[in-house]
């Protein structure tokens, strides 16, 4: 059964059927005011934020409150359905309240609607494998600013810092540029635990609470050094899903010692490949063997182990990293495991890195709260993240637009100048303007 907000026909979402889910989810949102302390909605507010992620522009709601007392009318009523436009202010103290877990489902609602619209195939790699990376990454840090969910590091120099860590998990493909953001797992003190939280343990949540969702769709985890310990891989194994994982030597001493003894005894395979860069000539080899012991110990669990070393044709090693995986390694699927385990590096640039450094402004503090504000404001990020992924992904104007202008940077600096000075009927609309104004339609018919 397709998911209803898939429109069948154009086998596609659209920014109006993902917007009015999305809004579906902000109308259950808490309130905890009462009497006549409602002047704006909490609707109103969390749409008023999310506009200025997906807009990427952080003065978004002050233009259109110019717009709409000179105008009548603004994009915020017509593009994102506010009936009101809140100040910044009452918009962090509506929204502190509000758990990030409560627009989650939204996540849940694309990728299930990618699948059953078989848009997933695409990101399919060895042996018909989901590839989902995992990675944490830091969006605030302040020796001030703080709340009850951040982490605190206490310095030796008598500082104290604070700082908000989340894994973001991403589908990922070996040959594909685009990333699919699924829920993200925040690293937050939690209740009943004395020490901090970390990274393993988040990464243990989300797997916990997640795993049953993909082990039909046979899923293979992505992760650095940090993942390739024991309980992780045991726990990933008993979800029903695989990993590829980073392995080095410095944090896997029995390892490397039994691979050592092996090698001395020619007992580890090899591949070699030579191919062509340019008019430049680069090697590529691969070493490989299965069932290594993952730690010392009789209860050692047995990993699969490989490594590419890549030389360039003057013998400089150009690239060097191992893995393991509870994928059965031979001489026929090597390069394919390294490819896929390799693609954990989409999720630093073509996810966290975007995020930071091509217009969302991960890091700028937003507005930080007491409670959730922190959290929820990230939360609303990364789903305007994913929103314009699916966009570029499937529809036709948006991605006439993205490919006449030259960087995602540019394309919402001119979504920001045109929202500003004029007020459009739909997100539709803004892009039939847009493709006129670059007079992408006498293009595309010739």
């Amino acid at each position: 059964m397709a998911y209803p907000f898939a429109s069948q026909s154009k086998h596609c979402l659209t920014f109006t059927h993902m917007f009015n889910e999305f809004r579906q989810l902000i109308r259950q949102f808490p309130d905890q005011r009462t009497g006549q302390n409602t002047v704006y909605s909490i609707e109103d507010a969390a749409l008023g934020a999310f506009s200025v992620f997906f807009t990427q522009s952080p003065s978004f709601l002050a233009h259109q409150t110019t717009m709409t007392e000179a105008k009548g009318s603004s994009n915020a009523q017509t593009l994102f359905g506010m009936q009101a436009i809140p100040t910044d202010n009452h918009i962090r103290n509506l929204l502190d309240i509000v758990p990030p877990q409560q627009i989650f489902p939204m996540f849940n609602k694309v990728f299930t609607a990618l699948n059953e619209l078989g848009h997933l195939q695409g990101f399919r790699a060895i042996n018909e494998q989901l590839l989902i990376a995992l990675d944490g990454t830091q969006y605030h840090c302040s020796n001030k600013i703080h709340c009850n969910s951040c982490t605190v590091t206490e310095h030796k120099n008598g500082q104290t810092r604070y700082s908000h860590t989340v894994i973001t998990p991403v589908v990922v493909a070996p040959d594909c540029k685009r990333v699919i953001p699924l829920e993200p797992e925040f690293i937050i003190p939690q209740d009943g635990h004395q020490k901090q939280d970390c990274e393993m343990a988040a990464a243990k949540r989300w797997l916990t609470q997640y795993a049953e969702r993909y082990r039909e769709l046979n899923v293979t985890l992505l992760g650095d050094d940090l993942y390739s310990r024991q309980p992780l891989c045991e726990q990933v194994i008993a979800a029903g899903l695989n990993f590829i994982f980073v392995c080095k030597p410095q944090s896997h001493i029995t390892l490397y010692d039994w691979l050592d003894g092996l090698d001395k005894s020619q007992a580890v395979q090899t591949l070699k490949i030579e191919r062509r860069k340019g008019k430049q000539r680069e090697i590529d080899d691969y070493r490989f063997i299965d069932q290594l012991p993952l730690r010392e110990g009789d209860d050692a669990l047995k990993v699969n182990w490989c490594e590419l070393t890549s030389t360039d044709q003057d013998g400089k090693v150009i690239y060097k990293n191992a893995f393991i995986s509870n994928h059965p390694i031979t001489a026929n699927n090597v390069v394919d495991i390294v490819r896929a385990g390799r693609a954990r590096w989409k999720i630093e640039n073509e996810n966290n890195n975007t995020l930071k450094t091509q217009g969302y402004h991960f890091t700028h503090n937003f507005g930080h709260g007491q409670q959730h504000l922190s959290t929820l404001l990230a939360s609303f990020n990364l789903l305007a993240f994913l929103f314009h992924t699916i966009l570029d992904m499937m529809d036709t104007k948006y991605q006439m637009i993205r490919a006449r202008l030259p960087s995602r940077k540019t394309f919402f600096q001119h979504i920001q100048a045109l929202t500003c000075y004029l007020c459009f009927d739909s997100f539709d609309a803004l892009l039939d303007f847009m493709i006129r104004g670059l007079d992408l339609e006498r293009l595309d018919s010739s």
